[in-house]
């Protein structure tokens, strides 16, 4: 038999999406666990919205759509960027994804050529890494760290360009960390963008989880709309998480390359999932924001309580802790926790992927019933 891919062969399937089933598979076993694993709302996709797509099964809305999306959906897409975010776009410059991982895949693909390079402000999502392989690209970290508020420094950035970089690809608000970028450092990062005349990747899925200061799109800031890819999607800011429904924004030639990609690839997304994303443009879902800033302030109270040595959140719905006083040479961060699966039952995600190596990642989109149990248990067998 002839070799199987060797870019495929080089990345690694997803820690966050093993570790999470493994917790779910004892959880069907019947085992007692909390879990603080997978980055999913647990509040339902709104009523309104499911009704939407109800409707659009009656109706057969069941045929292809534009690859790109039904014009309906962009259209309304570019007023939401417009309201929320001060961005100017044309129903021609949105691609609707599917999931923002489609969306992220399809933009590295309209700008990378073999051997470029992207740089990756981390911890960073594990999926970044691969993508960027996939495309024979390569990824460069900028690291970050707790006591500069995960916030990257313009002299790590700087060191990072060379010849070869094409782009900068960001998180804010951040998975794992919690971190939210202030506008003094966007606007360093699209100095330094413009500088070296550099491509900018934004994701922004978690933008409507801003708990201490305003989220901001770099997009906006002079000269970067231009340069700016922004990725965005309903996942977590509508609970729709299974209805894959991702989008890019981006200047008229790289839409065009990234609609290019995807009309050789899925095509459209699903039909009826569009239908819905259009009702949910519509729907406030600002109870959900709510509650998670009660859960941020809970798990961060129980924490400092506990004495744990943690990052507090300030956007996104999780919040990284540092576990290295309980590793030795002989326990990595990852045997942590499937320890503290087996034997304390609560399921975490290692940050050893996200490019943390002794921290790990909990999520707090879960009731304020299991983050009080969670952490009890937590605190219990390691305090």
């Amino acid at each position: 038999m002839k070799a199987t891919s060797k870019s495929v062969e080089e990345i690694e399937a997803s820690l966050t999406l093993r570790i999470d089933s493994k917790a779910k598979e004892l959880k069907r076993e019947g085992k007692d666990l909390v879990l603080f694993t997978a980055g999913e709302p647990d509040f339902n996709t709104p009523q309104e919205v499911k009704e939407a797509a109800i409707k659009a099964i009656n109706e057969d809305f069941t045929k292809y759509t534009k690859s790109s999306g039904i014009f309906e959906l962009r259209e309304g897409i570019c007023e939401k960027l417009r309201k929320d975010n001060g961005l100017s776009y044309s129903p021609d410059e949105i691609v609707v994804s599917n999931g923002g991982k489609q969306a992220l895949f399809n933009a590295l693909g309209a700008i990378l050529n073999p051997d470029d390079e992207v740089i990756i402000i981390t911890p960073a999502w594990i999926t970044y890494f691969p993508q960027v392989k996939l495309w024979k690209a390569r990824p460069v970290k900028v690291k970050t760290f707790p006591e500069n508020d995960y916030l990257p420094k313009k002299e790590d950035i700087e060191n990072a360009v060379n010849d070869k970089t094409k782009a900068i690809l960001f998180n804010s608000p951040n998975n794992p960390t919690g971190a939210v970028y202030d506008l003094k450092t966007i606007e360093m990062l699209a100095e330094v963008a413009i500088k070296h005349d550099l491509y900018v990747i934004a994701d922004e899925v978690y933008e409507k989880m801003v708990y201490d200061l305003p989220h901001i799109s770099i997009a906006s800031l002079d000269g970067m709309r231009e340069r700016t890819i922004t990725i965005n999607g309903f996942s977590k800011s509508h609970a729709m998480t299974g209805w894959r429904v991702g989008y890019s924004a981006a200047p008229l030639e790289i839409s065009k390359e990234i609609s290019k990609i995807q009309s050789h690839t899925t095509s459209n997304i699903n039909s009826i999932a569009q239908k819905a994303a259009l009702k949910a443009l519509s729907v406030d879902t600002q109870y959900m924001m709510d509650e998670y800033r009660k859960r941020r302030d809970l798990i961060s109270d129980l924490l400092e309580k506990a004495n744990f040595d943690f990052f507090k959140p300030k956007g996104a719905f999780y919040v990284m802790i540092n576990v290295n006083e309980f590793l030795n040479d002989h326990k990595s961060t990852e045997d942590l926790c499937m320890e503290l699966m087996e034997k304390a039952g609560v399921a975490m995600i290692p940050a050893d992927a996200f490019d943390m190596k002794g921290f790990v990642r909990l999520s707090f989109a879960t009731s304020q019933e299991m983050i009080k149990e969670g952490v009890r248990r937590l605190t219990e067998y390691l305090k």
